[in-house]
């Protein structure tokens, strides 16, 4: 579902005198549906730098990297937004919304994007939310009043409205109560045992220990003088 050969990624520092940061070099990940895949390495390793790679919001130096076929290092700015609509789902850790769009239709969008008429996308955007505790005063709301841990899961019951074949999660945990974390470490378990190929960071232990398959540790990506 995920695959990367010989992937590398360079920044350019413009305001300081045009220095080249080399951050990863070589990484190689292959991630198979009903994978999740975590990724670890202290801060600043190059963990959230890889995952927006993977999204396409970053673009490599050189390599490839694949999402289901598609090669998001030379795919066009079209192809990378119908990759992003139809088959690669991210949670982040940070919302971002149109004001005053109520929050049962921030969930249920990208339902309606694809197709799927508007009642039908508000009731399963309405049983995710439900699911997640949110109280239902709040759904005609926009999330951008609502509290760090409210707007968590609403990103959340965003990202898992669409049954995604591969889905990016960036801390999904963050800012959860343990109730609420139950409910998202179970949304994450029944994407992977449907067959999603997932790709994670998990700060979390016990989220990580119960949803991970297997773990990939970026620091093997890092330039040799900064391993």
């Amino acid at each position: 579902m995920i695959r990367i050969e010989n992937l590398s990624k360079t920044f350019t520092l413009h305001n300081q005198g045009g220095a080249v940061i080399e951050v990863l070099t070589g990484a190689h990940l292959h991630v198979r549906p009903g994978e999740c895949v975590a990724l670890t390495g202290a801060s600043g390793a190059g963990k959230s730098t890889l995952m927006r790679l993977i999204y396409g919001n970053y673009r490599a130096a050189s390599g490839s990297l694949k999402i289901a076929g598609t090669d998001i290092v030379t795919a066009s700015p079209r192809d990378i937004l119908k990759l992003r609509r139809e088959t690669l789902g991210y949670v982040s850790q940070f919302l971002r919304v149109v004001p005053r769009v109520p929050t049962r239709d921030v969930v249920a969008e990208p339902l309606v994007a694809l197709g799927t008429p508007r009642a039908e996308a508000r009731a399963r955007a309405e049983a995710l939310l439900s699911r997640l505790n949110l109280p239902e005063p709040l759904w005609d709301l926009s999330p951008t009043t609502f509290s760090g841990g409210e707007q968590q899961r609403v990103n959340i019951a965003r990202g898992f409205v669409h049954p995604y074949p591969a889905l990016l999660l960036d801390e999904p945990t963050a800012s959860l109560d343990a109730a609420n974390r139950d409910v998202v470490v179970s949304l994450i378990e029944e994407a992977r045992d449907r067959g999603a190929g997932i790709v994670g960071i998990f700060h979390d232990a016990e989220a990580r220990g119960r949803v991970a398959t297997r773990e990939v540790d970026v620091r093997d990506f890092a330039p040799e003088q900064a391993a």
